[in-house]
């Protein structure tokens, strides 16, 4: 019987940077798909239902907080569990992803890629997948 893979989805503007994170994850045997700006990234989110969200803060279209907000307004993904990954680390933005029910707040300048995929993994071990 197959194992199936958890799915990840990573909103994240910076092609560069979106694209190490994608070779990263699919080295560890994970399904992703990435957005390279809010909205198309929130569209994704209501399509595939990910197991869980990786979203960048700052992004054209719709930011990442907007797009966390829209996430738990839906009720078909209002439960998805979302990790932010951005490079604002003042404590108002941590606070303000805590309110809006992030399970993780990663900044980017201090983390590296494996670092953040041991993120993602720990989030989904507590899920079960």
């Amino acid at each position: 019987m197959p194992e199936t893979r958890a799915k990840i989805l990573l909103i994240e503007d910076e092609e560069m940077l979106a694209n190490m994170y994608e070779v990263k994850f699919q080295n560890e045997g994970f399904d992703i798909t990435k957005a390279l700006d809010g909205a198309s990234g929130l569209e994704l989110a209501k399509t595939i239902k990910p197991d869980l969200v990786l979203l960048d803060v700052i992004m054209p279209k719709m930011d990442g907080f907007s797009v966390l907000k829209s996430i738990r307004e839906d009720a078909n993904i209002k439960d998805l569990p979302v990790i932010l990954l951005t490079n604002l680390g003042q404590d108002e933005d941590v606070q303000k992803g805590k309110e809006l029910g992030v399970v993780g707040y990663l900044v980017k300048a201090n983390v590296t890629p494996a670092e953040v995929v041991e993120a993602a993994k720990r989030e989904l071990a507590k899920l079960g997948k």
